[in-house]
């Protein structure tokens, strides 16, 4: 009985089958817990990125790069050797020691500076790994078709997640400073692990007639995120993408180190840039919903992919002419919280769409390559442009100046890959050739699946 009235009641948010219930409702809880301990964490990393010296923000970017690049091929071998549950059991227990020895360097303040730059580095590649593992769970649990159904609701709850998050700091940091946030978030991450539980539970014992679940989730991850390189060598349509890619993370680099000195040179209180960061990432998470319910589908339906991907660039160029007119921490915030949640909600999972048209193999070997170690090596060489520039004297001013016709560039990279994947698309459509389970090619988009469901699926150019 009490299953029914779950069951009853879920209906009512999502297309779910009695049997689905118990493994939505903890991957909704996993997703949950996962951005919430991530979004009470992300304002401290910001901030030790000041406290660590905005003069060196670049040897952070460089450092969080090298890092990935350390990190990966012991991921690999982890994961290739290792069944996903005791995988993601022991990263998560791992992740939450890393917190407390973090939490006991802050409360000693024991090298402070070094302690902050490497939880900077450590935070950015953490969140790079565990939300690109949760899909793979997901994609592990579920099938095509309950995807379709059901990651739209889960997505919602790693949203609302990030919601609860930034808000714990806004009302917490201010009376425990931001060193207590940190046992908090691992409690957080902790109950992530009991969700993991579960869900293993439900996967093979639950549905023994999804095999792929039932095996799979037995077996280990493997992969690797150089596997993509050559095929994007050999594609002009890929190359396209990748430069898209690369123009938006030279700009993320640049509004990043912009907000790192308008910040600290306005606010001297750790604690209350700490409560600044927080309400800048709430105010973007709730617009970031609004905009996966409200908006994707209507610009995509009605205007088209091209219009999607040509709009944040759009808003790039009118908000860095307007930061380089007036330098100030309003127009910073209010130009930042709309293209940060621009790009969460519209501009990413249209980059995602342009997947759709190639190769199978193109598709997870290419994207995943791209997401991590392009953008992660062109936020590191980004950040190197960025100081020479100011090296050479461009203030606040004079990079959102320089950004300008930069952001006029993306926009024209935007068009012609739009324009390029709207060909693409009339040739398969027209051979009646479709990629293997891509689907999406001849059903409406979805705003609320895979990789663009929710901003830290986005594995973005070192922090925004």
């Amino acid at each position: 009985m009490k299953g029914k009235v779950t069951h009853h009641i879920l209906k009512v948010a999502v297309e779910v089958e009695p049997k689905e219930v118990a493994a939505t409702l903890w991957s909704c809880a996993y997703f949950f817990c996962l951005l919430c301990g991530y979004y009470i964490l992300r304002p401290v990393r910001d901030e030790m990125g000041i406290q660590a010296g905005v003069d060196q923000l670049q040897w952070l970017f460089t450092g969080t790069f090298l890092t990935m690049l350390a990190v990966v091929p012991s991921f690999g071998w982890l994961s290739s050797r290792f069944p996903r549950r005791q995988f993601l059991v022991a990263a998560y227990l791992f992740f939450a020691a890393n917190l407390m020895v973090f939490y006991a360097l802050f409360k000693s303040e024991t090298l402070p500076l070094e302690t902050a730059g490497a939880f900077f580095i450590w935070l950015s590649v953490f969140n790079l790994f565990v939300v690109s593992v949760f899909w793979s769970f997901m994609a592990d649990l579920f099938t095509n078709a309950q995807a379709r159904r059901l990651y739209g609701f889960i997505a919602a709850g790693g949203s609302t997640g990030a919601i609860a998050g930034s808000l714990i700091v806004k009302q917490l940091v201010i009376m425990m400073g931001a060193a207590e946030l940190l046992p908090i978030s691992t409690c957080v991450l902790l109950a992530a692990v009991l969700c993991i539980s579960r869900l293993s539970t439900w996967a093979r014992k639950d549905k023994p007639a999804n095999t792929r679940a039932g095996v799979e989730i037995r077996q280990p991850i493997g992969g690797s995120i150089f596997g993509g390189l050559t095929l994007l060598l050999r594609s002009d349509y890929l190359l396209g993408i990748a430069l898209y890619i690369v123009l938006f993370t030279l700009l993320s680099t640049f509004l990043y180190f912009q907000k790192a000195h308008i910040v600290s040179a306005a606010i001297s209180d750790t604690a209350q840039r700490v409560e600044l960061f927080a309400l800048i990432d709430l105010f973007v998470s709730a617009l970031t919903v609004l905009g996966q319910l409200l908006l994707l589908k209507r610009i995509i339906g009605r205007f088209g992919l091209t219009v999607a991907l040509v709009l944040l660039p759009a808003i790039a160029v009118a908000g860095f002419f307007m930061l380089g007119l007036f330098p100030t921490l309003a127009v910073l915030i209010v130009f930042g919280t709309i293209g940060r949640a621009g790009e969460y909600a519209i501009s990413k999972p249209a980059r995602d769409i342009l997947f759709t048209v190639v190769s199978r193999e193109e598709k997870y070997k290419v994207k995943n390559f791209l997401d991590t170690a392009m953008i992660r090596g062109s936020g590191a060489v980004s950040g190197w442009l960025v100081e020479g520039l100011r090296l050479l004297g461009a203030g606040v001013s004079g990079l959102a100046f320089v950004a300008v016709p930069i952001a006029m560039l993306w926009a024209t990279t935007a068009y012609l890959i739009g324009q390029r994947q709207e060909q693409l698309r009339a040739a398969l459509n027209a051979k009646r050739i479709y990629p293997p389970d891509n689907s999406e090619l001849k059903t409406p988009i979805s705003a609320g699946a895979g990789d663009g469901a929710h901003p830290a699926t986005n594995p973005y150019a070192g922090p925004r």
